[in-house]
């Protein structure tokens, strides 16, 4: 290193953001993630023991995976190598692999590559670290925001060990504030500044278990805050609202935290709790979520789980589903929410789920003909092939029904719509036994 690059990192180092400056360098310092970093953990103990095989550690936004990279990388005595995925290629990887050869080779020493976003890699480039970290070549360190079992390569997967991180609690994040209005060295104890308890409890709730939004906060507050008569810097509930006005919520349009939110919604209509149904309607909406996707969900859910018990629910999703296209949002939200709770309220049924599926498996599995009776008899010569001949026109008949084979002779005896006994379906069930008496 230079004396121009240096100083170019000392620089960065001053004037990086709070969240940065103050990443731990030691196991020690890390706040939170006990679960994975405590003392009789086995990450704890491979750190520790300089033992570390290849890992991705997984989690949301703000809870440490790039800080335990650091802190790994100040305790290891193998070679650190950082790539972010978002920039890097595959050249950037060949030159880690080739200088982690001569290393090993030379001085006997391990690199360990930490690929920060590695889901951004495509296949091809995380094909190509494949014999490198199956020989030991590079000891791999992999970061992401997405369910790796779903972003990364399965052949890496195998060859690493995952570390899920969860959000940090509230008395962690709170933990994070005071360390940063405090130190001197890395954080904002310069400044002179005091957090009063409620704001560090408002800001700790509202980050969401990201530290990373809580420690933006906190910087901006303290850097734009007039100093009071007693010369300090008070960071009080109002200044510290004014600073993070929006909760940070967890949700990632292309990642599994968004299948987790919609599939508790729709679980939540289905099992006819609307206060659910509209809370996790109110989590989609606050971050963000496309109002036409949510309406297709609820027209889903009309069909596949009331049905027939209460055939409004479905006219009820669709018209929902038309008026968010034409109206919008913020006005939609009042839409979206009157059918979600209608459906959550109808009466449920599967049954036409029932139905189809079996009739699917029976179209899968067995040849059938439609009978003589049923074939149409309009185009010339069907007459006389016996298409259509005996078929018994329902109106003609009392209660406009007759006792007539629909099916086909191979399965003549099957059935696969069995309606339920609530809503409309009873009705549905009586009407049926009915006519057929």
């Amino acid at each position: 290193m230079d004396l121009f690059e240096y100083a170019k990192q000392k620089t960065l180092e001053k004037e990086s953001p709070l969240a940065s400056r103050l990443r731990p360098t030691s196991l020690e310092e890390v706040v939170g993630q006990e679960h994975i970093i405590g003392k009789d953990k086995l990450l704890y103990r491979a750190i520790r023991a300089d033992k570390l095989s290849s890992v991705i550690f997984y989690g949301p936004p703000g809870t440490g995976k790039t800080t335990l990279a650091k802190v790994i990388a100040n305790t290891t005595s193998a070679g650190f190598t950082q790539i972010n995925a978002t920039a890097a290629g595959k050249k950037d990887m060949e030159q880690v692999v080739k200088q982690a050869q001569q290393d090993l080779g030379a001085y006997s020493r391990k690199t360990i590559l930490f690929i920060d976003e590695i889901h951004r890699f495509n296949k091809g480039q995380q094909d190509y670290l494949l014999p490198f970290v199956e020989d030991g070549t590079v000891i791999l360190i992999g970061a992401t925001t997405e369910n790796p079992y779903f972003e990364v390569n399965g052949a890496l997967l195998s060859r690493s060990i995952i570390f899920e991180l969860k959000a940090l609690d509230k008395g962690a994040i709170r933990t994070l504030l005071m360390r940063a209005v405090s130190d001197r060295e890395k954080g904002m104890g310069g400044h002179d500044a005091v957090l009063e308890d409620d704001a560090a409890d408002f800001l700790a709730d509202m980050a969401g278990g990201d530290a990373r939004a809580a420690l933006n906060a906190i910087e901006l507050g303290i850097l734009t805050t007039q100093r009071s008569a007693d010369g300090k810097i008070h960071i009080d509930l109002e200044t510290a609202s004014q600073c993070i006005q929006k909760r940070v919520i967890r949700y990632d349009k292309g990642g599994d935290n968004h299948y987790d939110i919609i599939s508790a919604f729709i679980k939540s209509m289905r099992g006819s709790d609307p206060d659910a149904a509209v809370y996790y309607l109110a989590k989609m909406l606050y971050a963000g979520e496309d109002v036409r996707f949510i309406a297709r969900r609820i027209m889903i859910c009309a069909s596949e789980d009331v049905g027939n018990a209460d055939p409004m629910a479905l006219t009820v999703a669709v018209s929902a589903a038309q008026a968010v296209e034409r109206i919008g949002m913020p006005e939609s939200q009042i839409i979206l929410s009157q059918a979600a709770s209608y459906i959550a309220c109808a009466p449920k049924s599967n049954a036409a789920v029932n139905a189809i599926s079996l009739a699917m498996e029976s179209v899968r599995t067995v040849r059938t003909t439609v009978p003589a009776h049923l074939q149409d008899s309009h185009y010339r010569g069907a007459k006389r092939l016996g298409r259509g001949i005996d078929y018994k026109y329902a109106h003609d008949y009392p209660h406009h029904y007759v006792d007539q084979q629909y099916l086909p002779d191979e399965i003549r005896d099957a059935r696969f719509y069995e309606p339920g006994d609530l809503g409309y379906e009873r009705q549905i069930k009586a009407h049926l036994k009915a006519i057929k008496e």
